[in-house]
């Protein structure tokens, strides 16, 4: 049995959720409303502002969908109570972001400035050389902070570029002179 999917998930007081027989999940929040349609065959129940899930058989499918299920459910959960961000940092001389309306004007040392736009239910805020991202949705937090990390991923060698504030970049020694 999934040690992940067999965990119930918890209902804070301020969140409503539905679920209607086709496994498609409305959870609604203070931060907003998100919905996912979740894979067939799995069974998802509320009882006492608790949700469970558990699986018909132990097929190899339902056991690789038993705790992702869980965990997509969970992560609706805290999004629209807590939200989700993740901080980016930008290291090198002349790099720097600078925030105007819902624009990210990015300048990484390329000839040109690169500009990127925040997507809908995301919000971007500029401090000095951090970059932190925030929203509901887990999978969209932390696909637009890689889209901007791989504008200039960090380098081995100067550590040069933008990184996760968490990330450590595995420095390399450089070349070194005749004797």
């Amino acid at each position: 049995m999934s040690r992940i999917g067999k965990k119930p998930i918890d209902i804070p007081a301020n969140v409503e959720v539905n679920i209607d027989a086709s496994n498609f999940i409305r959870v609604k929040g203070p931060k907003g409303i998100l919905e996912r349609k979740l894979a067939d065959g799995l069974k998802i129940e509320i009882a006492d502002n608790k949700i469970t899930v558990s699986r018909p058989n132990d097929l190899k499918k339902f056991r690789a969908l038993h705790g992702l299920t869980r965990t997509l459910i969970n992560n609706m959960v805290i999004g629209v109570t807590d939200g989700y961000s993740k901080i980016l940092e930008i290291n090198g001389v002349g790099y720097r972001a600078a925030k105007s309306g819902n624009k990210l004007t990015l300048t990484l040392g390329y000839s040109h400035p690169v500009i990127m736009i925040d997507p809908d239910g995301l919000s971007t805020t500029v401090e000095q050389n951090k970059i932190t991202v925030t929203g509901m949705d887990k999978e969209k937090v932390g696909q637009y902070a890689a889209d901007i990390r791989s504008k200039r991923p960090p380098e081995p060698y100067k550590g040069k570029g933008i990184k996760y504030s968490d990330e450590h970049i595995r420095r390399k020694v450089g070349k070194t002179g005749k004797k």
